[in-house]
């Protein structure tokens, strides 16, 4: 059980991205303090300073009553780009804590509630309140007081006032109490890992999610000098990671398009590709273009096919700051005629993201089994619509960030039963990048969150390699 003496959910990383070690009080900005804070009048008819709590509101909110990943809810916060750095980061943190910790929150406020409040806001005000006094070291005063601020002068301030009051007193011995691993991850998700993966790796899943995770780099140039200049330690044979954090657009080599973000199980698919020098390579679902550019460092001549404009724009700009190339393709995989076949094809198919909880936790919340029900048959119908493209001899690699069976060994069985022309080629040990993953009895590969746990985990991945046969 992990109660709140745990390092576990309780750093108090106030910026932007992902977090810098803090004092709590010098320094720590006022939003986190407490307060109220003071600001200036503002002349009349002029909107008020944003304030970060309403901002952290208007995100959860989203994410909840929207269904919006969290990253396009923080994406759209109208309010967000008026705060300070600082501020943005206490946002960030406050509706990610409160989405790590959604069921131990929950657990405490519902005896503490004759109902659910029907209002949605109330509901989340609620949360986040609990989150700062539970998990955030927030004091008091400030979490209450600003929780009730928020409720404004016609909302249920009496009500969050006492219940937040009652928890700020109550609330940490119950939460030492609770089985947090059990709490924290829904029903349907427990019960399939505990299936897939037993019960100790389960919770072991489930404990790396409630950890901020690290920074993870995919470097262009020499590994070991860039280890210095970004404070970050070797993880595997190819990437680095920071586990201070920090702004990523400020770190040094970010304009100079030396590295990216790219976590490293999701560096792993296209390596298995093999030596991909001179060799025409197709990337589909390619966005936002972590192993595209993974491929044209290694010297490939990247197609790469995206669904969505938006996000294709993103892979541009990363591939513009990156100083690379590749041919890009804005089309749906499944309608899309290439009028060639590729030596390598690598398949990174949209699937539940189970696998990333840990760095996106609204994915526990949003997903559900229906989500599978969804995603299989696309998988299924993109993984045959890519060995179809597959020169001879040719090589395919087909990944998933989830944890579910369904999308990944299931997927690549059903194919494999109705194309003799594919088979499998199995992924040796050595080949996973010294990185401490499971290679399956098929010669697959699965990573665990709980893999590398002392070093922060990461991200879970299914990722199997297939050859057209001669």
């Amino acid at each position: 059980m992990t109660g709140p003496s745990s390092s576990i959910g309780r750093r108090r990383n106030y910026v932007w991205r992902q977090g810098e070690p803090q004092d709590e009080q010098p320094g720590l900005p006022r939003s986190a303090r407490g307060g109220p804070v003071r600001r200036k009048r503002e002349p009349e008819g002029k909107q008020p300073p944003a304030n970060p709590r309403r901002v952290a509101l208007d995100v959860l909110t989203a994410v909840f009553e929207r269904k919006l990943p969290l990253d396009e809810a923080l994406a759209s916060a109208r309010r967000l780009p008026e705060l300070e750095t600082r501020d943005r980061a206490f946002v960030r943190m406050l509706v990610a804590t409160t989405l790590r910790r959604l069921g131990q929150i929950d657990a405490v406020l519902k005896p503490r509630l004759n109902h659910a409040p029907k209002e949605p806001r109330t509901r989340h005000t609620l949360r986040m309140g609990a989150a700062q006094l539970l998990f955030m070291d927030t004091p008091a005063h400030a979490a209450v007081g600003q929780s009730v601020e928020l409720a404004g002068k016609t909302g249920p301030q009496g009500l969050i006032n006492a219940v937040l009051r009652r928890i700020a007193t109550d609330g940490p011995g119950e939460v030492a109490e609770q089985d947090a691993e059990r709490l924290n991850t829904p029903n349907w998700l427990w019960h399939a890992w505990v299936d897939a993966y037993g019960q100790e790796a389960t919770r072991a899943i489930a404990r790396v999610h409630m950890a901020e995770p690290s920074l993870d780099f995919s470097i262009k140039g020499d590994r070991d000098a860039w280890a210095s200049r970004l404070a970050a330690l070797p993880v595997g044979d190819a990437t680095l990671r920071r586990h201070e954090g920090g702004q990523v657009e400020e770190l040094a080599g970010y304009k100079d398009g030396a590295w990216w973000i790219q976590d490293a199980a999701a560096a792993l698919p296209a390596r298995l590709l093999g030596d991909v020098s001179e060799r025409d390579v197709l990337d589909l679902c390619a966005a936002p273009g972590g192993k595209t550019a993974q491929l044209a460092v290694a010297g490939a001549r990247v197609t790469a096919i995206e669904l969505s404009e938006a996000r294709a724009e993103r892979l541009r700009a990363n591939l513009r700051r990156l100083k690379l190339d590749a041919e890009l393709v804005v089309a749906d995989a499944l309608a899309w005629e290439p009028g060639r076949r590729f030596a390598r094809v690598l398949l990174d198919a949209p699937c539940s993201a189970t696998g990333t909880i840990r760095r996106h936790p609204d994915v526990a919340w949003n997903k559900t089994p229906d989500t599978m029900a969804q995603m299989t048959d696309t998988q299924k119908r993109l993984l045959d619509r890519a060995a179809s493209w597959l020169e001879p001899g040719g090589t395919l690699v087909y990944a998933v960030c989830s944890l579910q069976p369904e999308e990944g060994p299931d997927i690549v069985a059903a194919v494999l039963a109705e194309r003799s022309e594919l088979e499998r080629q199995a992924i040796a040990p050595d080949e996973r990048s010294g990185l401490p993953v499971d290679v399956t009895e098929e010669g697959a590969i699965r990573t665990l969150p709980c893999h590398l746990a002392e070093q922060g985990g990461m991200d879970g991945f299914y990722i199997a390699r297939l050859r057209r046969k001669d």
